[in-house]
């Protein structure tokens, strides 16, 4: 059987470590995901939107339409990841309720509705739906969404069963967070329980009081 490990980053470095722990670990590059929230370029990887976005685009509005000069470039490539490992496929896009985001693997794409690079349903479901396709609860997939809104980091992994106390381990090490234990503080601080994706992007001074709150 094969399970998804996902773990919330406050730190959009220690997410990086762990993609790379992983790799080093000899886990498969196409297996791992990366999606981060990127309000005003803060990771700004590469300068090119994938056009599978437009969708997403379209219900952003201002945080949308500040891609509009950077779409022409990558397409899905640039989320895929690529054979250099998965970091080096980082591209960035736009997701309803989150707003700009650097990405790379399987979930930015499912979240996209990409397969083999094309379009199927456009951003249906967006984050949430990519990370309940995914296996993960829908309660789960609620905290996870926030997490990025909230400017966090996701790291996603596909692993057989009797490799998931050493993905859960390397997580650790890297400071992830699982999503029972944010779920927790987040309705502790008046969160709903549910990530709204007609929700206006969080802003640069939103996410460093984020930050203060919850990062390290």
């Amino acid at each position: 059987m094969t399970r998804t490990v996902t773990r919330l980053f406050d730190d959009y470095k220690d997410a990086l470590a762990a993609v790379r722990a992983l790799e080093q670990a000899d886990f498969d590059p196409n297996m791992i995901s990366l999606v981060a929230n990127n309000v005003e370029g803060r990771h700004a990887e590469k300068k090119s939107f994938s056009p599978l976005d437009r969708e997403a685009r379209g219900t952003e509005g201002k945080h949308a339409d500040a891609a509009d000069d950077a779409v022409m470039g990558a397409g899905a490539g640039a989320v895929l990841g690529g054979g250099a490992g998965l970091l080096a496929g980082l591209g960035m896009l736009a997701l309803p309720g989150i707003g700009p985001a650097v990405a790379a693997g399987w979930l930015a794409t499912t979240a996209l509705g990409a397969v083999a690079g094309a379009a199927v349903g456009g951003a249906a479901g967006g984050l949430i739906g990519a990370l309940t396709h995914a296996g993960h609860t829908e309660e789960e997939a609620h905290v996870y969404a926030e997490g990025v809104r909230r400017g966090g980091a996701l790291v996603s992994i596909r692993v057989a069963d009797d490799a998931v106390p050493t993905v859960e381990g390397i997580m650790s090490r890297h400071h992830g967070v699982d999503a029972a234990e944010r779920g927790r503080a987040y309705r502790e601080a008046g969160w709903s329980g549910r990530f709204d994706e007609k929700a206006p992007a969080y802003s640069r001074e939103q996410i460093e009081r984020e930050r203060g709150m919850f990062g390290r």
